[in-house]
């Protein structure tokens, strides 16, 4: 922001005029200071009360700054009504909590965090943002009661007890983090607690890997769990959540234990994972038919996209019947599964996109759902050089899934003077897709005559995507029918004489370059409930149920005037 100066501290016991200590440099410090500390080791604890800082190793290349709370009988961190943010630190206490903070925001970056005894991190309300961090030898690994925020990229080994606790109804993003060698459990939910787990690996527990428990309701995506001596992931009574494309081996029977009582969603995981073992150790099903056929059903259910939905149906035929082939001994010949969405905007080429993904991973084509949406801003940079960078890296992320790029024709144009680096984009995705061409399916989706334009830009795109599928226009008619099953989705009802007006309406709306199909059927209905609103709120009484639940011809009326 124009007008802050940032003020930064530097401790160094060696340097005149630097603050000796951590502690010293705190007392000195006020809101949105930096304390930037000198290598070397730091026998204090510190704390920091209802103040915005962050506190950096000032010369990472001169060595470790270790904070040292071994023989201090407090945490080596205690934070309050803070927002306080640690990068590059290594952190040590004894009988204690590494990291204690209580209604903080929270960040942790590249820190290595040990304790005898004692969580490594112990979080209550506020939110966590920790990155690239390791936790080695604690009693827990991470607490997280009552907090969002995000654990992306850690490792937690060797911890005496649970790896993760998220509880009281705690919801953080966990993602490519490892959980090792744990006496109890890899990760605990319990107490309403929400989080999601994406990409983790869990391993060498002395219990279930992955155990939710109190009405919790995780969602637990693409994680492996393995060599645990109890079951793979347990869901007690009451729980519910998600457990999606997980791969779980040599772990205690049941691999996935879902007690009575327990509602959980569960989709198969890749067809050449090892099968689960659900309940009363019964395989899974490892129903790929089962499971393509539901996706399949899923796209029945969309509105109107009676082209699109023939188009992917007969792709999912020829997939099948090549596996066929090849197991049969036949030729086969190649066949991209890269695609071009061509159409308006708000026809559901998102939707169909994330569809299409699922089912290439139910048919073994791909080793995985995932499915990674970017857009220009995305993939490119601002300088040579960059570009290829941020390109290949969510190139990268979607591996195993769909890259689904929106907007693809804008990498193809210039966006202002000078230097623009859409081309160079274009150019690391045609070779990643050469080279990578059994692992990904590429999606790019935009406008029909502008995606025509995008696909001349490099010679190697022709041949990358031979299949374009053309998303047209919703007919009023299937527009009225998106409008009613929003009101049902939100719990309203269409008065007397409103699908006529609504068809009318929709009838008149110019099909122009801007016109956003289901979306501005979304805008539209938003636009009626606001004059509901309005209307019911100048009545002098409280509606009737049956009020609040009708859009009246006379709410449309008043948006269309």
């Amino acid at each position: 922001m124009f007008g802050v100066t940032i003020r930064t501290l530097l401790v160094s016991p060696q340097q005149r005029g630097a603050y000796a200590t951590i502690g010293d440099a705190l007392a000195a410090a006020t809101d949105d200071s930096v304390i930037a500390v000198a290598p070397g080791t730091y026998a204090e604890a510190i704390f920091v009360t209802g103040k915005r800082l962050r506190l950096v190793g000032a010369d990472p290349a001169g060595g470790p700054v270790t904070l040292d709370a071994t023989d201090i009988p407090y945490p080596a961190v205690s934070a309050r009504n803070a927002t306080l943010a640690i990068e590059g630190f290594t952190l040590r206490s004894a009988d204690a909590a590494v990291v204690t903070a209580r209604g903080t925001q929270l960040s942790l970056s590249g820190c290595d965090l040990g304790s005898r005894f004692g969580p490594g991190v112990d979080l209550a309300g506020g939110s966590i943002e920790m990155r690239k961090c390791t936790i080695t030898g604690a009693q827990f690994g991470i607490v997280v009661e009552d907090a969002a925020g995000t654990i992306e990229d850690c490792q937690i080994s060797e911890i005496a007890e649970d790896g993760i606790i998220v509880r009281i109804g705690a919801d953080p993003l966990i993602t490519a983090t490892t959980v090792r060698g744990c006496g109890r459990r890899g990760v605990y939910v319990y107490q309403f607690g929400k989080p999601t787990l994406e990409g983790c690996e869990v391993t060498q527990t002395g219990d279930a890997g992955v155990m939710i428990a109190h009405q919790s309701a995780p969602t637990i995506r693409r994680c492996k769990v393995h060599d645990t001596q109890g079951v793979g992931i347990s869901f007690a009574r009451g729980c519910a959540g998600l457990v999606e494309e997980c791969q779980i081996e040599n772990t205690g029977v049941p691999a996935l234990d879902i007690a009575e009582g327990a509602t959980p969603t569960v989709i198969a995981a890749r067809p050449d994972a090892p099968p689960l073992t659900i309940g009363d150790a019964s395989p899974a099903g490892g129903g790929d038919a089962a499971a393509v056929e539901a996706l399949l059903a899923d796209l029945d259910t969309m509105v109107g996209l009676a082209g699109v939905k023939d188009e992917v149906r007969a792709l999912i035929d020829e997939i099948q019947v090549n596996e066929w082939r090849r197991s049969a001994g036949l030729s086969v010949g190649a066949m991209s599964h890269h695609l071009v969405f061509a159409g308006a905007p708000g026809t559901g080429k998102t939707t169909v996109a994330r569809i299409y993904g699922k089912l290439l991973a139910a048919l073994g084509v791909l080793p995985k759902g995932a499915f990674k949406e970017v857009s220009r801003r995305d993939l490119v940079g601002q300088y040579l050089g960059h570009t290829a960078e941020k390109t290949s890296a969510a190139f990268e992320e979607a591996r195993g899934g769909v890259l689904f790029i929106d907007e693809a024709y804008t990498l193809s144009r210039s966006m202002g003077s000078g230097g623009d680096f859409g081309q160079e984009s274009i150019d690391t995705l045609v070779k990643l897709m050469e080279d990578h061409r059994h692992e990904i399916a590429v999606i790019a989706a935009g406008y029909t005559a502008e995606m025509d334009e995008f696909i001349s830009a490099n010679p190697g795109l022709a041949s990358r995507f031979t299949k374009t599928i053309v998303f047209e226009n919703y007919t009023p008619e299937e527009l009225v029918r998106i409008v009613r099953r929003m009101c049902t989705a939100d719990d309203y009802q269409l008065g007397d004489q409103v699908e006529p007006a609504l068809l009318r309406h929709f009838g008149q709306v110019e099909r122009d370059a801007n016109f956003g199909n289901a979306r501005d059927a979304r805008k539209f209905f938003e636009s009626v409930r606001k004059a509901q609103a309005q209307r019911l709120r100048i009545l002098g009484r409280r509606p009737t149920l049956d009020e609040l639940r009708i859009l009246e011809l006379a709410d449309l009326e008043a948006v269309v005037a």
